[in-house]
């Protein structure tokens, strides 16, 4: 198996907080053609009840990918960047994300499940906000190959 068994319960460090800036909720919903008004217009935001511009369901991501490069830098776990698909993302919300809130984030691998040479690689990380409240649960499911696959197909 191309993953360290041994990170299954493994926590990280909470990330350093990370601050939601207005143009990058804008600039994320832009991306990913996130056209509700409440995305961009904070009058609009306003208008139901946020105190700024509301970032689309994805922008958990930018806060998760501060843990998934704790995981992936990390020195035990066997997994290597070249190797890596993501392959499911889920997001179990609380609260939407807005602008100017203070997110931290912590991550922990849930399981690792062996699939032929390769392994799904499936984490949680618990964002919260500055007062420690739970705002988004993200979950990503990694696939990493092995080396074995590059062997078997030069054979």
């Amino acid at each position: 198996m191309p993953v360290n068994p041994e990170l299954v319960g493994r926590a990280f460090p909470p990330t350093t907080p990370y601050l939601v800036g207005r143009e990058k909720v804008r600039e994320f919903a832009r991306a990913v053609f996130a056209d509700a008004p409440q995305h961009t217009d904070v009058e609009a935001a306003r208008a139901l009840g946020f105190a700024d511009v509301v970032a689309p369901p994805t922008f958990a991501m930018v806060i998760q990918d501060l843990t998934l490069q704790q995981l992936l830098s990390a020195p035990d776990s066997g997994i290597v960047l070249a190797r890596t698909i993501h392959a499911e993302q889920r997001f179990a919300y609380t609260r939407p994300i807005v602008a100017g809130d203070e997110l931290t984030a912590q991550l922990r691998i849930t399981g690792i499940r062996p699939m032929g040479t390769a392994a799904m690689v499936t984490s949680e990380a618990e964002i919260t906000d500055a007062d420690g409240a739970h705002v988004v649960t993200a979950t990503s499911v990694l696939l990493i190959g092995s080396d074995e696959e590059k062997t078997e197909a030069a054979a």
